[in-house]
């Protein structure tokens, strides 16, 4: 809260704040019995007829009367945490493109837009990474055509909770009809610790994803899309655990080398198998080839989700980033 000289709690925010980071107190929770003060942190993203829209770092919303406002200030972007790699967004977004690429891309502007017959919305979506080069109506209209000429539906990704993201822009695509469909983190972490896990269960690692690999990966019915999805990157390489003989896999998993990042997806364990430590291995192994190739830093994507996942990745020393989400263009009869 903001305290004057003279000991009063004052607002000192105003419209021309949309975009910055906020600390803002409110008299009254919305709902509640009683009345009392409620602080929220985050990104003002709007302030229209009284209402002011505030974007936590997780990407909820939250609508705040303007005639509940007892303190506000404009707040330093957050610190950068003490504990992992130092990474801006920008760096983390153009990293965990490269891992995952699509087979037709275009660019609008800075804006990528990326198509691979449907195979995962992370490669048939808009990466936004700055302006579009027209105004924002006409960039979305733009990318509903493309997608459209595709057969697809049109999706961009956004991102928050860090310093660079699109607080301001996601609030605008939710204002105008674009659904959040899906909301997940970007974990970072040291590289060595999960690489310095001790030696398991043998863990195979190869260069492509063979048909034991692919018969393990949850996602059934794999085109020749996906495989050149899943192979793509600056040095790709691919975990396989034995399982029972003639049988699938016990685990599996992928791991992406770029420069002084390691990215890990595909991480799956036979249910049967679980809780056996092998999602475990199949990331140590990973690890100790993207040591060995100069990476010091990992990332991986979780969505919210997965518990267990979490779990795992908490134990290893990864922490989150960032939180990313899919909106998706408002159906053509709903316009």
């Amino acid at each position: 809260m903001e305290i004057s000289a003279r000991g009063r709690l004052e607002v000192r925010i105003t419209t021309a704040d949309v975009g910055k980071r906020v600390s803002v107190r409110r008299l009254g929770e919305p709902g509640a019995a009683s009345e009392k003060f409620t602080d929220t942190v985050g990104v003002l993203t709007s302030w229209d007829d009284g209402v002011l829209m505030i974007t936590r770092r997780d990407g909820e919303r939250v609508r705040i009367a303007e005639s509940t406002l007892v303190a506000a200030k404009v707040v330093p972007a957050a610190p950068a945490r003490r504990r992992g790699p130092a990474a801006t967004y920008p760096e983390l977004a153009r990293v965990a493109s490269r891992a995952w690429r699509p087979v037709e891309s275009e660019w609008l502007g800075e804006w990528e837009l990326r198509a691979a017959a449907g195979f995962t919305r992370r490669a048939n979506s808009v990466l936004p990474l700055g302006e579009p080069g027209l105004p924002l109506d006409a960039a979305l209209e733009a990318v509903r055509r493309w997608y459209g000429e595709r057969g697809l539906p049109a999706y961009v990704q956004t991102a928050t909770g860090a310093e660079g993201t699109q607080e301001v822009l996601s609030a605008e695509l939710e204002r105008r009809g674009w659904a959040r469909e899906v909301t997940a983190g970007l974990w970072i972490g040291g590289l060595a610790p999960v690489a310095d896990v001790a030696e398991g269960a043998g863990v195979a690692l190869s260069r492509e994803a063979d048909g034991a690999w692919l018969s393990r990966y949850r996602r059934k019915g794999l085109s020749d899309v996906a495989l050149r999805v899943l192979g793509s990157g600056p040095s790709v390489w691919f975990a396989t655990v034995p399982g029972a003989a003639g049988g699938p896999p016990a685990a599996i998993g992928r791991c992406v080398v770029d420069g002084r990042w390691a990215g890990f997806s595909a991480v799956e364990v036979d249910p049967a198998r679980r809780r056996q430590g092998l999602a475990t291995d199949v990331m140590a192994a990973l690890a100790r080839r993207a040591l060995a190739e100069g990476a010091s830093a990992a990332w991986l994507q979780v969505e919210e989700a997965n518990e267990g996942a979490r779990a795992l990745y908490t134990r290893l020393g990864m922490s989150v980033h960032h939180a990313y989400h899919y909106h998706r263009a408002p159906q053509e009869d709903a316009r």
